[in-house]
């Protein structure tokens, strides 16, 4: 069949199409006939914008086969993606109905078939079939629903995926194979390159997307007709390259026309065996600011395969000083429980230690590396003259270099993030790429009781101080579910100490004598140091898909030799929960 005869049979089921549509369903076959004549069919290419916000409302468009994304704008006047609208999908009809100006820009994502169905026709179609108000209004709660979960980071499931290689050794077809073969773990997944897709029309594609949840798109490593098409198909591009190769642009980019709206874009770097370091940041220096996934071998494939479409599973470790150690426990049966994390994130000592676990170090060496770093030597008795903190921070320094030594943030292998805060914007600094021993120590960084980092004449201090459980951060990211870590909420401490001042010097013996809660100047600088995330401390438990607190009230923050009881709390508190959440 010639391209002219395969497009007018695919046109040809267009009226079957418009009935399967959740709007039109039902409708007496008269009725719907007459609405079907009026719809005007037309193609939208990627990246064409269909109407503005603050466009009269003019008609009502339906969504043959495609994907548009509707657009607000932020205070700062820079688009964001409040939804999408599929295939067999509907937009325009709440502005029908209010009669207000249309509140959202939509795009095309990709090539999309759409029909325009005038106001005249859909003011026909309400008053004839009243239960299409009904129809309508559940469309529009629908919507709002998917507006709220985009906001908390639960973004649509993509369903296309290009992989782009960066040069003809990238292996892209194996590669594709494998993360097709993942995905069918979500659902029936297709693979397609262009011995099998080049010929076809855009309906053809509806089709094929139609039968999948997924497919799979295999670019060419230039800028043919086949990429470009590949390119305007996917939701998401996948950029791969063999991590030893030299940085270099992909080539299938060239004269490749920008969409006004970018899409998702990933880094994918092949590695023969183990991980190179270094090499990440080379490639991000090409295109900055850009997620990247390392991938040796099958296990990092199928994780990547859950990361994309929103299943994967994130933890983040809270900061708590001491009873930070009760991460170790929990990760220990985390790993027990044969649970797999996809991404990890943390503040204060729970960035420490979910680097470690990033690394992919063992239990047992996580366990014998915090011990070295915390009991075996205490990191915060180097005091000096209190200027600018109690402590001098040598000795943490020292501590973070010898344990992490040369390495980036972009050579760990999971997916990792540590925060601190800001002192000189006063905002939460989100840390993906950079020295992980420096990052590491500025979400340490105690105001008071240590040095804060001073970066580009920024000056960063410990992340408790914004924000002591980031599981905002990871969820923002939309790769799933989050398992929240809260080690610092319970009650620091209390004290028997009756007067608020502090005596003569010579009258301390007597003011310390006999009271058994003391309390010292650390203690104070710690836990006021993390009052100001306190208050946002139940938003975060709640987005957590499982919140997980160990009771550590009878642990001090400050207490080093409670390692191995701290351990074994977090231990036996994720052990319980972890089975009961398993259970469902």
């Amino acid at each position: 069949m010639g391209l002219q005869s395969e497009q007018e049979a695919e046109w040809a089921d267009l009226p079957a199409i418009v009935r399967r549509l959740p709007l039109f369903e039902g409708l007496e076959p008269e009725l719907l006939d007459g609405i079907t004549a009026q719809i005007e069919w037309f193609a939208l290419p990627g990246g064409t914008t269909l109407f503005e916000a603050g466009d009269a409302p003019d008609a009502l468009y339906l969504v043959i086969s495609g994907n548009l994304g509707a657009y607000s704008a932020s205070a700062e006047g820079h688009r964001r993606l409040v939804g999408t609208i599929a295939a067999g999908e509907t937009v325009g009809e709440m502005a029908l109905i209010s009669g207000k100006p249309r509140n959202a820009t939509v795009i095309a994502l990709r090539d999309s078939e759409l029909g325009r169905l005038s106001r005249e026709a859909f003011e026909q179609l309400m008053l004839s079939h009243p239960q299409g108000l009904l129809r309508v209004a559940q469309l529009m709660a629908q919507r709002l629903d998917a507006s709220q979960n985009q906001v908390r980071g639960r973004r649509a499931t993509p369903r296309t995926f290009a992989v782009v290689p960066n040069d003809k050794h990238a292996h892209a077809t194996s590669f594709a194979a494998q993360l097709a073969t993942h995905l069918e773990h979500a659902g029936r997944t297709e693979l397609v390159w262009s011995q099998r897709g080049a010929d076809h029309t855009s309906l053809w594609f509806h089709t094929v997307e139609r039968a999948n949840e997924f497919v799979v798109y295999v670019c060419d490593p230039g800028p043919t007709s086949w990429s470009k098409l590949c390119l305007r198909q996917a939701d998401v591009v996948l950029l791969l390259a063999q991590a030893d190769s030299k940085p270099a642009d992909w080539p299938a980019f060239a004269n490749h026309q920008v969409r006004p709206v970018a899409q998702r874009t990933e880094l994918v770097l092949l590695h023969k065996e183990r991980l190179l370091p270094g090499v990440a940041a080379a490639w991000l220096d090409v295109r900055p600011g850009m997620p990247y996934h390392h991938v040796r071998g099958t296990a990092d494939i199928a994780r990547l395969a859950r990361l994309l479409t929103g299943r994967g599973l994130g933890i983040v470790l809270s900061g708590g000083g001491a009873r930070g150690f009760a991460h170790i426990g929990v990760l220990r049966a985390v790993r027990e429980a044969g649970i797999t994390i996809d991404a990890v994130g943390g503040t204060s000592i729970g960035a420490i230690i979910a680097a470690g676990f990033a690394l992919e170090w063992s239990a047992e060496e996580l366990n014998r590396r915090v011990y070295e770093c915390f009991v075996r030597t205490n990191p915060l008795n180097d005091y000096t003259l209190p200027l600018v903190s109690l402590v001098s921070g040598r000795k943490v320094t020292r501590l973070l270099k010898r344990e992490f030594a040369d390495l980036q943030i972009e050579d760990i292998p999971l997916p990792f993030f540590c925060v601190s805060s800001n002192l000189s914007t006063g905002q939460l600094a989100l840390h993906r790429r950079g020295e992980l021993w420096r990052w590491l120590r500025a979400s340490v960084a105690i105001p008071g009781v240590l040095p804060p980092v001073v970066h580009k004449g920024e000056l960063f201090v410990d992340g408790a101080t914004i924000n002591n459980l980031p599981v905002d951060v990871m969820r923002e990211a939309g790769l799933g579910q989050v398992i929240g870590v809260d080690v610092g909420s319970d009650r620091a401490f209390v004290t028997d100490t009756v007067d608020s001042d502090v005596p003569p010097f010579w009258k301390m013996p007597q003011w310390f004598r006999g009271r058994k809660q003391p309390v010292n100047i650390l203690q104070i600088l710690w836990r006021a140091g993390m009052i100001n995330s306190a208050g946002n401390r139940a938003a975060r438990h709640e987005i957590s898909d499982l919140l997980l607190q160990p009771p550590l009230e009878q642990i001090d923050m400050l207490n080093w030799r409670a390692f191995e009881r701290a351990v074994d709390v977090g231990y036996r508190h994720a052990q319980q929960r972890l089975s009961e959440w398993q259970r469902g």
